[in-house]
C-alpha cells in the first residue's frame, strides 16, 4: 500500500506527482514570500552609502523633502552642466531629491535630464562618477516602469562598472541593475543583450573575496532567475557563463559577515534548481554535498540555542534546494546521519516560531528516506522516531509529513517496523486516526497496515489499545479513500473478530 515518494517543491510546479499537493503548498509559499518581504529580500535594494549615514547621525537628511517643480529640475540640471567645484556638491542635491516619486518622473520628463546624468557617468572626475551613479541608483527604486526604461540608456556602463576598480562603485552598479530587472520583459532583455549574465560572472569571479560584492551580485542575479521566461532565456546563459561554482562556493555563511551572501547566492541556487532543467551538472559541481554541509553546521548553531541573526533566512532557501536536488539525483545520495539530526533539530526548533520551516525540514527528511533503508536505520539507532511521533498532534501538515517518513521507515520490513513499535507509534496512530484532516487519516492508515503486516504481536497490541472500534467507525463513517482501506485492513488482519465478521457479511 505504502507508496515511497520523494516530493518535488518547484518554483514553478511541473509533473502529475506534485497535483495533490499544489493547493496545500500555496499556503506555505505565501508565508515564505511574506518572510522575505519582511527582511526586503525580494523586493528593490536602496543602498546607502557612508556619508548619508553621517548625514543621518546630524539630523540633516531630506528624506522628506517636498516633491521639485520642472523648473527646479530644470535649474539642477543646469547647476551640474555648469560645470566648476561644485558639480559634485550639486549631484549630491540632486540625489537626495530623486528620493521623491514625484520628482523622479518629474526628473526623467525634463530635457536633455538623462543624458546630463549619464553623461556625468564617464566623467574623469571619480567623485562625480559616483554621486551621477548614485542619482541612477535612487532612480532605480521607483517603482513606475516609466522610470527603469529611462534609465536603460546607463546600463553599458552600470555592466562597465562591475569591473571597476572601486569596489563601492561595483557594489553601487549591481543593486542598480538588480532594480531594474524585475521592471518590465523589455528592461531585462535590453540587459541581456548588454551582456548583463557574463558581467555579473566575471564580476563574482573577480571579486570572489569581497563577500558585500558578491552579495550584491547574488541579489541581481536572483532578481533576474525570477523572470517567468527565466527557464528558455535566461538560466541557459547563467549555466553556461562559469557562474554556477562562485555562486555554490558563497553558500557557506561567513563568520564576520554574517548571512546575507549566503542566503542571496543560496536564492539563486534555488532558482536554478526549480528551473526543470537537468539538475546533474549542479550535483556535479557540488550544490548537493554543499547544501548538506551547511545544513549539518546550521544544525548544530541552532541545537546550541542560536536563532537569532537570521539564521532561519538561510535554512529556508538551503532546504528548497537540497529537497528538490535529491528528487533529481538519482544514486548520489548524502548518507551523513547527522544531516537526518539537523533536519530533527529544525523540524523542532522553529515548530511554533516557523511552522512552514518545521513542514519544510519533514519534507527534505521524507525526501532523504524514500528509498534509503541506510537512511531509516539512521533514525532509529539515533532515537530520533519519538521526535517524529511527537509532531504527530500539530496541523499545518506537519503531521502528514511526520507520517510519511514513518511511513519510509515502516516500508523496509519486520526489524523497523518493530522499532517504531518499541517507540509508541501504535498508540500515536490512535490518535491521528481521530484527526479531521482526510490525509492525516489515510496514511495513517497506510503506515497502521504495515505495522500490523510485520508481526502478530503488533496485531494483538493494537486490539488491546481498543484500535479495532476505530478502524470500524471509520468504515462506517467516512467516505471514499479513507474507507476503502480501513475496510481493508479490518478484513485482512482482523476477520477472526466475530463483531467483524458479521459487520462484513
Amino acid at each position: 500500500m505504502w507508496r515511497l515518494k520523494t516530493l518535488r517543491h518547484k518554483a514553478s510546479g511541473s509533473g502529475n506527482n506534485l497535483e495533490e499537493f499544489k493547493l496545500k503548498r500555496r499556503e506555505f509559499e505565501k508565508a515564505l514570500r511574506q518572510a522575505r518581504r519582511d527582511r526586503q529580500l525580494i523586493s528593490k535594494r536602496l543602498l546607502q552609502n557612508e556619508d548619508e549615514e553621517e548625514d543621518e547621525e546630524e539630523g540633516s537628511m531630506e528624506t522628506g523633502s517636498a516633491p521639485l517643480s520642472p523648473e527646479q529640475v530644470r535649474e539642477m540640471i543646469r547647476g551640474v552642466q555648469s560645470g566648476g567645484e561644485e558639480k559634485q556638491a550639486r549631484l549630491a542635491s540632486l540625489r537626495k531629491a530623486l528620493r521623491n516619486p514625484e520628482s523622479q518622473l518629474t526628473f526623467i520628463k525634463s530635457e536633455n535630464s538623462m543624458h546630463m546624468l549619464i553623461g556625468q557617468l564617464s566623467s574623469h572626475n571619480a567623485q562625480c562618477q559616483l554621486e551621477a551613479a548614485r542619482c541612477l541608483h535612487e532612480l532605480s527604486h521607483s517603482s513606475h516602469p516609466a522610470v527603469g526604461q529611462a534609465c536603460l540608456p546607463a546600463g553599458p556602463y552600470l555592466l562597465t562598472y562591475l569591473s571597476s576598480q572601486s569596489t563601492k562603485l561595483a557594489e553601487l552598479s549591481l543593486y542598480t541593475l538588480g532594480n531594474l530587472c524585475p521592471d518590465s520583459a523589455a528592461v531585462r532583455e535590453k540587459l541581456l543583450a548588454q551582456g548583463v549574465v557574463s558581467a555579473l560572472a566575471n564580476c563574482i569571479r573577480n571579486q570572489r573575496y569581497n563577500l558585500a560584492v558578491v552579495e550584491a551580485v547574488g541579489f541581481t542575479l536572483s532578481q533576474l532567475l525570477q523572470a517567468k521566461d527565466a527557464t528558455e532565456k535566461i538560466i541557459p546563459a547563467v549555466m553556461a557563463s562559469g557562474i554556477v561554482p562562485h555562486v555554490i562556493s558563497a553558500l557557506t555563511p561567513d563568520p564576520e559577515f554574517g548571512y546575507g551572501t549566503a542566503v542571496e547566492c543560496t536564492w539563486c541556487l534555488h532558482y536554478l534548481v526549480s528551473s526543470n532543467l537537468d539538475n546533474s551538472m549542479l550535483i556535479a559541481e557540488g550544490a548537493l554535498s554543499r547544501c548538506s554541509a551547511v545544513l549539518i553546521t546550521l544544525g548544530g548553531a541552532v541545537a546550541q540555542g542560536n536563532l537569532e541573526g537570521g539564521i532561519e533566512l538561510l535554512i529556508w532557501p538551503l532546504l528548497r534546494c537540497l529537497g528538490n536536488l535529491l528528487v533529481s539525483g538519482g544514486d548520489v545520495m548524502p548518507e551523513d546521519t547527522r544531516l537526518l539530526a539537523a533536519l530533527c533539530v529544525f523540524s523542532q526548533a522553529y515548530l511554533h516560531l516557523h511552522p512552514a520551516l518545521s513542514r519544510e525540514s519533514l519534507w527534505v527528511l521524507n525526501n532523504l528516506t524514500a528509498g534509503s533503508s541506510g537512511l531509516c536505520s539512521g533514525l532509529l539507532l539515533l532515537n530520533m522516531v519519538p521526535i517524529l511521533i511527537q509532531l504527530l498532534s500539530f496541523s499545518k501538515g506537519i503531521n502528514s509529513m511526520a507520517l510519511r517518513v514513518l511511513g519510509n521507515i515502516a516500508h523496509h520490513g519486520i526489524v523497523y517496523c518493530a522499532g517504531l513499535t518499541q517507540a509508541g507509534l501504535l498508540t500515536a496512530l490512535c490518535a491521528t486516526l481521530k484527526m479531521a484532516e482526510p490525509e492525516v487519516v489515510i496514511l495513517s492508515l497506510e503506515v497502521l497496515y504495515m505495522l500490523l503486516s510485520s508481526s502478530p504481536p503488533v496485531v494483538e497490541e493494537f486490539t488491546r489499545l481498543n484500535g479495532v472500534p476505530l478502524l470500524e467507525a471509520i468504515q462506517y463513517n467516512s467516505e471514499g479513500e479513507q474507507r476503502v482501506r480501513a475496510t481493508y485492513i479490518l478484513h485482512h488482519h482482523f476477520s477472526s473478530f466475530s463483531e467483524v465478521e458479521s459487520l462484513s457479511s
